[in-house]
C-alpha cells in the first residue's frame, strides 16, 4: 500500500514537472521567435526605406547579403532572397501595425514588446491577435504572405498556425486546400457598410463561418421540413450548436419574442456574444437564400438595438442560416440594409460524401440488422 502510494506520488511528480519543463520551452521558444520577428521587422524596415525612397542601385541587396557573409561568417537566414522576404513582411505588416520606424529607430533593432506596451498596434488588430501573430515563425509568414492577399485570411491561418502549432507542410497543404474558403470568416456580410469600428468588424467576420455542419441534426432532407424541426433539433443539442460558433455565445432563448407597437415578433435563434459583447439573432431557412430574408432580419436588428440592447453593448448582428444561397442574389439583397448581418449555409448529418454513403447500408437494412 504505501508503495503504491509513493509510486502514486512520484507518478504526480514527473507529472507536474514534464508540465514545468513544457511550458517552459514554450515561453523561451515564443521569446526566441518574437526576437526574430523584431529584427525581421527591423531589417525589412530598414531595406525599405532605402531601397524604394533612398533609391540603392538594383544590386544592393545582394551585395549587402555578401558582405554580411564576410562580416559574420557562418551566418545564415540572410541571403539576398530571405532580405527581399523581410522586406516583405514589413511592407505587409507596417500599416497594420501602425508603425514605421523613425529616423533614429532605424538605427537599432526594434523591440515588438514595446510597440504592444505603447500601444502602437493598429485597431485592425487586437491583443489576442498580436499574440498571435508573434508566435508565428517567420516562415509561415513568409509562405501567408505568398499565398494569401486580405487582412482576415492572413489572420485566420495565423490563429491557427498559433492555436495548433502548425509546421511549415502543414500551412502549405491548408493554403493549397484554401481552408480559409471553407472553413474560415464568413464571406457575405454587409459589415464594411455598417460596422465603423474596424475592431469590432474584424472580430465580427472572424466569429463567424461561412459553412456549418449542423452534424447533430439527423433529418433525411431539409427541404422537406419546416424551420422549427430544424431549429428543435438545435435546441435539443445547443451544447454542440453553441461550440460550433465558439465558446463565447451564450443563449438566449428560442423563439426570442420581441413586442413593437403592440404588435409581436419572433426571432429562431438568440445569443449573446461576449467577445463581441453583442446580441446575435440566427434565423434558419430550411432552403435557398431569398431576397425578403434580409429586410425582415433588418427589422429584427433594429427593433433588437431599440429594446433589448444594453447601452454599452455594441450593435446587434443577425445570421441568416441557409441550405444553399446565390452569391449575386445576397449581395443585392444587402445593397439597402442598415444594420450588419451575414448569410452563411449549413450541411446536416445525412450529407454524406457519395462514396460514403453508397458504402452504408440503406435504413430497411439497418433496421434488420439491429432486429
Amino acid at each position: 500500500m504505501k508503495q503504491d502510494i509513493v509510486s502514486s506520488e512520484y507518478l504526480h511528480a514527473v507529472k507536474a514537472i514534464k508540465q514545468a519543463i513544457l511550458e517552459s520551452r514554450y515561453r523561451a521558444a515564443k521569446l526566441v521567435n518574437k526576437e526574430l520577428l523584431s529584427l525581421y521587422y527591423w531589417v525589412g524596415n530598414y531595406v525599405s526605406v532605402h531601397s524604394r525612397v533612398d533609391a540603392w542601385n538594383t544590386n544592393a541587396i545582394a551585395t549587402i547579403a555578401k558582405m554580411l557573409q564576410q562580416e559574420l561568417p557562418g551566418l545564415t537566414g540572410f541571403s539576398e532572397t530571405n532580405i527581399k522576404n523581410m522586406r516583405i513582411f514589413y511592407e505587409a505588416w507596417g500599416s497594420v501595425l501602425n508603425r514605421q520606424l523613425t529616423a533614429a529607430e532605424l538605427e537599432k533593432p526594434l523591440d515588438f514588446s514595446a510597440l504592444q506596451n505603447r500601444q502602437l498596434v493598429a485597431a485592425d488588430l487586437d491583443a489576442y491577435d498580436f499574440e498571435c501573430f508573434l508566435s508565428v515563425g517567420f516562415t509561415n509568414h513568409r509562405e501567408i504572405l505568398r499565398k494569401t492577399y486580405s487582412l482576415e485570411e492572413r489572420l485566420f491561418y495565423i490563429r491557427r498556425c498559433a492555436k495548433e502549432f502548425w509546421s511549415k507542410d502543414t500551412l502549405k497543404y491548408h493554403l493549397t486546400e484554401n481552408l480559409y474558403k471553407k472553413e474560415g470568416s464568413i464571406q457575405q456580410t454587409n459589415f464594411n457598410k455598417t460596422l465603423d469600428n474596424s475592431v469590432f468588424k474584424q472580430r465580427a467576420l472572424q466569429s463567424f463561418k461561412d459553412e456549418y455542419l449542423l452534424d447533430f441534426i439527423n433529418i433525411e432532407d431539409p427541404e422537406l421540413v419546416d424551420e422549427r424541426e430544424i431549429e428543435q433539433g438545435i435546441i435539443q443539442n445547443i451544447k454542440n450548436f453553441i461550440m460550433a460558433f465558439g465558446p463565447d455565445f451564450a443563449f438566449m432563448g428560442n423563439q426570442y419574442r420581441l413586442e413593437v407597437s403592440g404588435q409581436e415578433f419572433v426571432i429562431d435563434l438568440l445569443f449573446f456574444s461576449r467577445r463581441l459583447k453583442s446580441l446575435v439573432a440566427f434565423e434558419l431557412k430550411r432552403g435557398d437564400f431569398k431576397p425578403e430574408y434580409t429586410g425582415k432580419m433588418n427589422f429584427y436588428l433594429a427593433a433588437l438595438d431599440k429594446y433589448v440592447k444594453l447601452p454599452e453593448e455594441n450593435p446587434s448582428i443577425g445570421i441568416i442560416l441557409c441550405k444553399t444561397r446565390n452569391e449575386e442574389i445576397v449581395e443585392l439583397s444587402f445593397s439597402d440594409t442598415t444594420k450588419p448581418m451575414g448569410v452563411a449555409t449549413y450541411r446536416t448529418s445525412n450529407e454524406l460524401p457519395q462514396p460514403l454513403r453508397d458504402a452504408l447500408p440503406d435504413m430497411e437494412e439497418l433496421k434488420k440488422l439491429i432486429k
